[in-house]
């Protein structure tokens, strides 16, 4: 596989490493922001379980994101989820000399009951980044409404908007 994606993965894992230490444990679990009432650390943690689905299922080439963990520990402590961060790490980096001349069987539900779908190694990734991606902009408009400022540059911005409409967070 591609050493790049690993590569841009790893670093958009790693600015949720940056977010959470300087942000608060009171900040990560606060669940007092509308319209979800959701916390930073339950949307750090689904975006981890996309990852982790994909390290369960890659041996078997059965990805079922429906089979998600949501393990309740990476919602409310920080530090679990920095470790989870870190073991996602270390196992993306294990896949980049997987051969990837294949298909991988990836089910999810896509809003009328589950579907097989066929992915390379790289698009099923790629997915999952961008997914991470549009909860770290979930969290930037949580952060913003709790009154707490942090810069990490380009958090929660698809790398393909225009840089003049970044401001990050």
């Amino acid at each position: 596989m591609r050493r790049e994606i690993v590569s841009v993965i790893n670093k958009n894992l790693g600015n949720a490493i940056t977010l959470i230490d300087t942000i608060s444990e009171d900040t990560y679990i606060d669940n007092t922001v509308g319209p979800y009432y959701s916390s930073i650390g339950s949307h750090i943690r689904h975006a981890l379980d996309f990852f982790d689905c994909i390290i369960n299922g890659i041996q078997s080439n059965n990805i079922d994101l429906t089979a998600r963990k949501r393990d309740e520990v990476i919602s409310t402590n920080p530090e679990a989820a920095k470790n989870k961060i870190y073991e996602i790490q270390q196992q993306l980096v294990s896949f980049i000399g997987v051969n990837t001349d294949y298909l991988l069987h990836v089910t999810d539900n896509l809003g009328a009951g589950k579907e097989t779908i066929m992915y390379t190694l790289e698009s099923v990734l790629a997915q999952a980044n961008t997914h991470a991606t549009h909860h770290y902009a979930i969290i930037s408009y949580m952060l913003q409404t709790l009154g707490v400022e942090t810069v990490i540059e380009g958090f929660g911005y698809n790398p393909s908007t225009p840089v003049p409409k970044r401001e990050g967070i």
